[in-house]
């Protein structure tokens, strides 16, 4: 089951990529087959390391970055965005604790920012590798304070994902859709990934009409 979700996690993350860049259509189910074959051998050998201990730089290749999703569905150049690429950086170094603490002194400091909560769930989970109590809540702090917003449920799908709960996300991610329109630019991002974690089997909730959400 873990093998799966370790398969399924790293297809699903190079689906937003590609999707970011366009691929689309055959090329993008080639490329997600490709990195599901790549990920097996990693997958047999059982995940490295235990539930809630830092990734050490030197036990793991650099973690997949979820600037690309972020930046579909929250936007960039901004306050937030700034700490947020510093977290990233922090993170494809192996620092994964660095960029956790960096992310919740800037909570600290401007805590009605979602964008930052949203950033310190992703680095709370790439740190201990599943979501911990305080990534959680992070994710719903960023609910509250963006009611309506894609970003606070899609990342805490992608969490509950790679916990290993894949039936949290696609709830979650059926929900986003059920309330999302037909024209919303990060729309295909959630629909590749709840196609994924339910084997394809999955029709997107229709958009109701004329309904706004937060971009």
């Amino acid at each position: 089951m873990m093998g799966f979700l370790i398969l399924a996690f790293a297809a699903l993350l190079t689906l937003v990529l590609l999707w970011l860049t366009r691929t689309r259509g055959s090329m993008l189910t080639l490329a997600g087959a490709a990195v599901a074959f790549g990920s097996a051998g990693y997958a047999l050998q059982g995940s490295p390391g235990l539930i809630g201990q830092p990734r050490a730089a030197t036990e793991r290749p650099a973690p997949i970055p979820l600037a690309g999703a972020r930046h579909a569905m929250t936007g960039q150049f901004d306050y937030a965005d700034t700490w947020l690429n510093m977290a990233d950086a922090l993170a494809s170094r192996g620092k994964t604790e660095d960029a956790a603490r960096l992310l919740q002194a800037q909570v600290a400091r401007h805590p009605s920012d979602y964008k930052l909560w949203v950033g310190l769930g992703n680095a709370l989970t790439d740190h201990a590798r599943t979501i911990t109590p305080a990534g959680r809540l992070a994710f719903e702090r960023a609910a509250e304070l963006a009611p309506g917003y894609p970003a606070p449920p899609f990342f805490l799908g992608l969490a509950e994902a790679r916990s290993g709960n894949p039936e949290d996300a696609v709830r979650l991610w059926r929900d986003i859709l059920a309330d999302a329109p037909a024209d919303a630019s990060w729309r295909p991002i959630v629909e590749d990934g709840l196609m994924l974690m339910s084997g394809g089997a999955t029709t997107a909730p229709s958009p109701p009409a004329n309904k706004q959400i937060g971009s």
